[in-house]
């Protein structure tokens, strides 16, 4: 009887120790909540870092391709406009295939279109090239935020979410802050092309770190991407962008521009007609039913409008008006993220406890602050002025970032996770995107009303309409338009002249920027804490 017993017993005691075979660890490690959220971080740190290193390399992309305001323009805004299309159907496609999936093909079609970008540059020296390739690495990108998201969503429970985002968004500061820093060693050792290959190898490590540690969502294949949906969408958000960037040229009362937002404004009603009876929508729109998410979809938008309008002219600012090299300019913008960093774990924290309605009021009312003492800076100021604005902002930023992200993903049911994260990440880049475009405008009609007087006013030579556009294109941009072998009195009038049509151009986009982060600071009131069961409980 026994011998009978013993043979069953060894075989028991074997089985549990299978699991700690090296296979057995890897198992172990799929799926961990802390490794999931540094593999995500790691991924959607490229996103981060190539948004500052761009704004830092940006001037010299426009003086090595000898682009126009509208063309630099259009290296963002290809970007954020691809980026601002794709991310909802990316969104849905993690949520038919598996969020793992769609996260992987992000990171590698990111780091090779971003290859793409850089040789474009140096070997064909073509800026409709760099912008065709900004355009589709805005496509893989839109595969990455959504996704990481869905997977943080699905992988902690909503008690520990606001912390796991509030981790996420300071590792996102981290690649941000360290953009204008990297960016600048880059651009003045190397070449602005080196800003976009950095991304090869963060892509590689972050493409090794997910294959090891993610594990895979459950699918839906039973859902459609309702390609009537995509196509509205993607025609509204297009015609409504190049309208914006296209208005100060075209004139605003043009048949051209409202032809263009006309369009947007159509296709958009066709949009949420099509949603509304779709079967199975792209977004349903009964997503909007919850009055908080839908103020969190908001809030995302008003404040990167305000975050982005101001990156792209700051860098201007410095560089330009200023001479700082790109490395200095950097250092310079280095104090809003570094305040990201800091103030978004806090944020979650802070959140958790007492949720999201008075810290989000309180950023965005720090954020319209900053953005006014921004607007206060003249070309004569110090550099050193903006520090105490940067602070500001970057401390604005990180509570509305953490509980707006919280009140979306959170007030959406878990199956349509990766919607919710594509809906929020929209929400940034349409913000980003109506931020360049709208304060750009700003900034040239303000331009277009002093520079001529001012011109006329120091009696330098009058301009041709040909001429006229060339010294506004580079007074757009904070560059004194002073021909070679000029008279250095008329040198000193023409930079004195240029750089103070610059900075009160600069003034009104700030104030506007002002203004819609002071809006958001009201809307704020009416958020409350996501958890995604309320959702769920209200038939979302």
């Amino acid at each position: 009887m026994t011998s009978t017993r013993a043979p069953a017993a060894r075989p028991a005691s074997r089985t549990p120790r299978q699991p700690a075979s090296p296979g057995g660890r890897g198992r172990r490690w799929r799926g961990s909540p802390p490794l999931t959220l540094l593999a995500v971080a790691l991924g959607v740190m490229m996103v981060g870092l190539d948004g500052t290193i761009v704004a830092v390399a940006n001037p010299a992309i426009q003086s090595h391709l000898h682009a126009s305001l509208a063309g630099i323009q259009w290296i963002s805004n290809a970007y954020l406009l691809a980026l601002a299309v794709s991310l909802i159907p990316a969104g849905k496609a993690g949520d038919r295939f598996g969020h793992k999936k769609v996260f992987l093909t992000g990171i590698t079609g990111f780091a090779a279109s971003s290859a793409a970008i850089g040789l474009s540059g140096s070997i064909a020296g073509s800026i409709t090239l760099v912008i065709a390739f900004r355009a589709l690495q805005g496509v893989f990108g839109a595969m990455l935020q959504p996704t990481a998201l869905a997977l943080l969503r699905r992988t902690f429970p909503p008690e520990k979410l606001n912390g796991a985002i509030g981790v996420w968004g300071a590792v996102i500061g981290a690649s941000t802050a360290a953009g204008p820093i990297v960016g600048g060693l880059l651009v003045q050792h190397i070449g602005w092309e080196a800003c976009f290959y950095v991304n090869v190898p963060v892509g590689a490590a972050a493409l090794i770190m997910s294959l090891l540690v993610l594990k895979e969502t459950p699918a839906a294949p039973a859902s459609s991407f309702d390609i009537p949906g995509i196509a509205a969408l993607s025609g509204a958000l297009s015609a409504l962008i190049f309208g914006l960037i296209k208005g100060p040229d075209y004139g605003w009362g043009s048949a051209r521009t409202l032809g263009f937002l006309g369009a947007a404004a159509l296709l958009g009603l066709l949009f949420i007609l099509r949603e509304s009876r779709a079967r199975q929508p792209m977004l349903p729109l009964k997503l909007f039913r919850s009055a908080s998410l839908s103020a969190g979809v908001v809030l995302v938008i008003l404040l990167m409008f305000a975050l982005f309008g101001a990156m792209f002219f700051m860098t201007f600012y410095l560089e330009n008006v200023h001479g700082l090299s790109p490395i200095a300019a950097g250092v310079h913008l280095l104090p809003m993220t570094a305040m990201l960093i800091i103030g978004s774990p806090v944020a979650g924290t802070l959140i958790s406890k007492i949720g999201p309605r008075l810290p989000i009021t309180a950023g965005m009312a720090m954020a319209a602050a900053a953005m006014f003492g921004l607007s206060r800076l003249g070309a004569t100021a110090s550099p050193d002025d903006t520090i105490i604005w940067f602070v500001l902002l970057g401390l604005g930023l990180a509570p509305v970032m953490v509980g707006a992200t919280n009140v979306i993903v959170g007030n959406a049911p878990a199956e349509l996770a990766g919607v919710a994260g594509g809906l929020q990440s929209t929400a940034m880049q349409l913000g980003g995107a109506f931020g360049t475009a709208v304060l750009g405008a700003i900034m040239s009609a303000r331009i277009d009303s002093l520079l001529p007087a001012s011109w006329h006013a120091a009696h330098l030579p009058p301009l041709t309409a040909t001429g006229y556009a060339q010294v506004k294109s580079a007074v757009s941009v904070g560059v004194a338009p002073v021909p070679a072998g000029t008279p250095t009195h008329a040198a000193a009038v023409i930079t004195q002249i240029s750089h103070a049509t610059f900075t009160a151009g600069m003034h009104n986009a700030f104030l506007a920027g002002a203004a819609v982060a002071l809006a958001g600071a009201g809307l704020a009131l009416i958020t409350r804490k996501g958890t995604g069961a309320a959702a769920a409980h209200a038939g979302i």
